[in-house]
């Protein structure tokens, strides 16, 4: 156990009647006042792993500890964790601020702490003077803040939040996300957080634990995990990437040769006690890529003729074709792309070495 885990998941296992496994053997140390999001395609377990830490699923197997406190077969009402639905789960009948004293009232907390509480929140979710208002009367962020106050309100050790952005568009989304990281810090409250998203989880996060098929297929900053994915599945998922696949066909000291698919393109990657006929994947993010006339010297480099320009915004995608038929997507800021005197001609992708992911196979 590691001695900074608040939430521990130990050896978590969750098959249902049918027979299918959905979380396998999950092993999760989480710390005090982390923002921790479970990040992973539909159907990975991320959802699962939720709501058996809010008690609303039994594990098959497994332990889940809070705190130094074993609540696997407690009850969510016996658990010190609150939840954020997607739908936010609002009562249509009650005003708002009945709505985040809900908890409170259930307790049987005298009036006067409920109603000193409730303005605390409503200043907290900066919706001070929305007290009377109904939820039909607030916009999708609004009703999200209330959503969170009603959640904090009773104190929780945990709160967990089941893609309360998901509702809501673009530009509010983004908002908001910013809005949530800072409340959570405020708070100091430890937040688990479930996404599909990429870029929330990126942007949010302290750490993130990308799943894949019931497994964590890796656990780490933000940073950690665009930089240095240690698998192919990561280095995929998590936001734009190249992926080149190839084996060693000549190791120097420093370097190795890497043969790309069907033997036609050659790359080199740092040595590190490689050998002939080892295989590897490698990632390289297309803004760490290049287009050029010429190689430089130190640069790792492939031969290609341009296919397509996409206008997104800031930055002009441009997808390059190698001479296998693979093809390479470039991320260039405008007004710094390459330009080209002709587009049949054949140039260069290059990248610094140093960019280069390296996965063993």
């Amino acid at each position: 156990m590691a001695a900074d885990a608040f939430l521990q998941l130990e050896n978590i296992v969750k098959t249902f009647d049918d027979g299918e496994t959905l979380v396998k053997n999950l092993n999760l140390h989480i710390r005090k006042g982390e923002f921790l999001t479970l990040l992973g395609p539909s159907g990975c377990g991320k959802t699962t792993t939720l709501r058996m830490i809010a008690g609303f699923e039994m594990p098959s197997s497994g332990k889940i500890i809070i705190d130094g406190e074993d609540v696997t077969d407690k009850s969510p009402n016996e658990r010190c964790v609150n939840t954020v639905f997607q739908n936010y789960a609002l009562f249509p009948h009650m005003n708002i601020a009945d709505n985040i004293a809900f908890g409170l009232k259930m307790k049987k907390v005298p009036k006067k702490q409920i109603e000193a509480k409730v303005q605390e929140m409503l200043k907290i979710v900066k919706l001070e003077g929305y007290e009377s208002r109904m939820p039909s009367q607030l916009s999708g962020g609004q009703m999200q803040r209330v959503a969170i106050a009603r959640a904090i309100i009773n104190n929780p050790k945990v709160l967990l939040l089941d893609e309360p952005l998901s509702a809501l568009d673009l530009k509010l989304r983004k908002q908001m996300q910013l809005e949530l990281k800072h409340l959570q810090r405020e708070l100091g409250i430890t937040f688990i957080f479930v996404t599909h998203d990429q870029e929330e989880a990126l942007t949010m996060s302290d750490r993130i634990v990308v799943m894949n098929k019931g497994d964590i297929e890796q656990l780490g900053t933000p940073e950690e995990l665009y930089e240095r994915p240690r698998t192919k599945f990561v280095a995929d998922f998590l936001g734009e990437t190249n992926i080149l696949e190839g084996e060693t066909i000549k190791v120097k000291e420093t370097e190795v040769l890497l043969n790309l698919e069907e033997e036609k393109d050659i790359i080199r990657i740092p040595n590190l006690n490689y050998h002939i006929g080892d295989k590897f994947i490698v990632s390289v993010r297309p803004e760490r890529i290049r287009i050029k006339d010429e190689v430089e010297e130190g640069d790792v480099w492939l031969q290609c003729k341009f296919k397509e320009r996409i206008y997104i915004g800031s930055n002009i995608k441009t997808v390059m074709v190698l001479k296998n038929g693979k093809e390479i997507i470039v991320n260039e800021p405008i007004g710094q792309n390459f330009k080209f005197d002709d587009e049949s001609a054949e140039v260069f992708v290059t990248w610094n070495p140093n960019h280069t992911v390296v996965i063993k196979a």
